[in-house]
This record gives structure tokens, C-alpha cells and sequence, in this order.
């Protein structure tokens, strides 16, 4: 007989950080900002869970504890184990960093990099960071846009990313984030062959309703005005979340090539 039940609760908030660091641009949050982010979210209330536990929830396995929070890390910059893992652990937060394998040890070299281009982390301070209780998932070998690749190369992105961290970690990645946030039927039907979940760059928060391999998430840097995530923690965030939506939806119609 079944244990499963119905998922209920939520829902979820899954933060999405890139770099933790002074640059500039959307992928850069300053140290200050991301240590008072952890602050206000430690006083909240809210609970950091992991990403297994969403999976266990969604299949009406777990239950979920109060305020969820999820904390995720794409492309393994240096800065992740300089300036953001010791504030994670300073409140006992745990979280998932999606490494691109291709690029740990050297700098980002994909489109849309920063300028100038940041360090990745090296195998040794992955592994040392794994045994330290972070968890690694899948962002591609080379942070390759999955949509615009088929057949053997597409495969060869996603599974042999998750070989590669298995090898090296000697724990096997079961969570994925898609270079880009970018998917598509294909892209996720290979995803779900290796992958528990993936997570995408859709701005929003996780329900029963959501798929396990197109979880939403937040965009931390639309809270580096702390205001604003107080607000989203107390209860009080879903107008902001309306007008951050509105503003993206139009920046997406804007950049559609017959606009250019």
C-alpha cells in the first residue's frame, strides 16, 4: 500500500543567487546585502529546507514546515566560499550550488559573462565545501544554451555534468538548473532521465501545482532593497511580486527579434 498523500502547504520560496560579490549588473549581490538578506531571513521565522525535501513534498511524502525557503547558488563562483558560505553557515542555512563542470577552477567564458570575468571555484574547494554539507547540482559541462542543442550533445550536457560532479564529490547530483533558465519539451525530457528537480529562472513561488523540472524561483536581486523582502517575508511581497512580473513580461515582449 502507498504512504503517498496529496502534497499540501506551501508555498515555497527558492532564492536564486549568481555571485556574492561588489560587481555590477543583476548577477552581483554585494556581500552586505546578501549577509542582510540571511539576517532578516533568519528573523523571520521561515525555515531553510532543501531541495529533496520540495521532491518528497511534491510526491505527498514530507510535509512542509512553516515558510519554506530554499537557497540556490548558479555557476560556483569563487565568492560563493568566500562571501557566502560562511554567512550561510553563521545561521545554519544549507544550500544548492549548480556547478557549469567544464569551467571549475577557471573563469566564466559564456554569453553574457561579467566583465571583468569572475573566478570559479576549484575541485578542491567543491569537494572540501560537499563535505562540509553544501550541495552541488548540474548546470550543464559548459553553460550551454540546452534549447539550441539536440540529440547527443544535449545528453552529453546533462548527463555527463552529473558524472563529472559524482566523480569528483563522490556524491551523485540529483538537482538541476538549466544554463539561461532556458528550456524547452526536449530539454526537460532529458533532464528528468537524471535529475530530481530543476530549477529555472521563472520569477515565482512554488506550489503543488508547479513542475518538479520548472520550479520558479526568486530573483534575490529584485530584494537588495531590504524593504522589499521584509515586506515578501512578513506576507506582505505578492504586489511587488505583480509589478516585478508586469516589468519582466514587458522586457521579454521588448527583446522578441520582430521587435529589434
Amino acid at each position: 500500500m502507498s504512504s503517498r498523500t496529496e502534497p499540501q502547504g506551501g508555498p515555497v520560496d527558492i532564492l536564486m543567487y549568481h555571485s556574492i560579490s561588489e560587481g555590477g549588473g543583476p548577477t552581483c549581490i554585494a556581500p552586505a546585502v546578501f549577509a542582510a538578506q540571511m539576517e532578516a531571513l533568519a528573523e523571520s521565522g521561515s525555515t531553510v529546507i532543501s531541495l529533496d525535501h520540495v521532491v518528497a513534498w511534491r510526491q505527498g511524502r514530507a510535509p512542509l514546515p512553516a515558510n519554506p525557503v530554499v537557497i540556490t547558488f548558479d555557476d560556483g563562483f569563487c565568492d560563493f566560499a568566500e562571501n557566502a558560505y560562511p554567512v550561510l553557515s553563521r545561521y545554519g542555512f544549507g544550500a544548492t550550488v549548480y556547478l557549469p563542470t567544464s569551467h571549475m577552477g577557471a573563469r566564466e567564458c559564456w554569453v553574457g559573462a561579467g566583465d571583468p570575468a569572475r573566478p570559479l571555484m576549484s575541485w578542491n574547494t567543491v569537494c572540501d565545501l560537499a563535505g562540509a554539507g553544501v550541495v552541488f547540482g548540474g548546470h550543464s559541462l559548459s553553460h550551454a544554451d540546452l534549447v539550441s542543442l539536440s540529440g547527443e550533445s544535449l545528453e552529453d550536457e546533462v548527463r555527463r555534468c552529473q558524472q563529472v560532479i559524482a566523480e569528483r564529490t563522490g556524491k551523485v547530483p540529483h538537482h538541476f538548473a538549466p544554463p539561461y533558465g532556458r528550456t524547452n519539451s526536449q530539454t526537460l525530457g532529458v533532464v528528468r532521465r537524471y535529475y530530481r528537480s530543476s530549477c529555472g529562472t521563472r520569477y515565482g513561488r512554488v506550489t503543488t501545482a508547479s513542475c518538479l523540472h520548472d520550479l520558479p524561483r526568486l530573483e534575490m536581486f529584485y530584494y537588495t532593497d531590504l524593504k522589499w523582502w521584509r515586506a515578501h517575508l512578513a506576507g506582505r511581497g505578492s504586489a511587488y511580486m505583480a509589478t516585478r512580473r508586469g516589468l519582466r513580461l514587458v522586457r521579454d515582449i521588448l527583446s522578441k527579434p520582430w521587435n529589434r
